[in-house]
């Protein structure tokens, strides 16, 4: 999944695990063993049965500043 700096800024609070790991180039296996492991790279919430990841920790652990605008 290709995403440019501006879309990722554009992102909601929140998004599911399965974007997240894709823009870290996590397969889904994987995501999921590191979430439930709470190995994942990024904060992850858990919501009932799913997972979903903060945005703002995502941009940081990818190195963009969800705040440079």
């Amino acid at each position: 999944m290709q995403i440019t700096l501006e879309q990722a800024r554009r992102l909601p609070p929140t998004v599911g695990l399965m974007t997240a790991a894709r823009m870290l180039g996590i397969g889904r296996t994987k995501a999921y063993q590191l979430a439930r492991a709470g190995e994942f790279p990024c904060k992850v919430i858990r919501i009932g049965e799913g997972y979903r990841v903060a945005t703002a920790d995502l941009l940081r652990v990818l190195g963009v500043d969800p705040d440079d605008g």
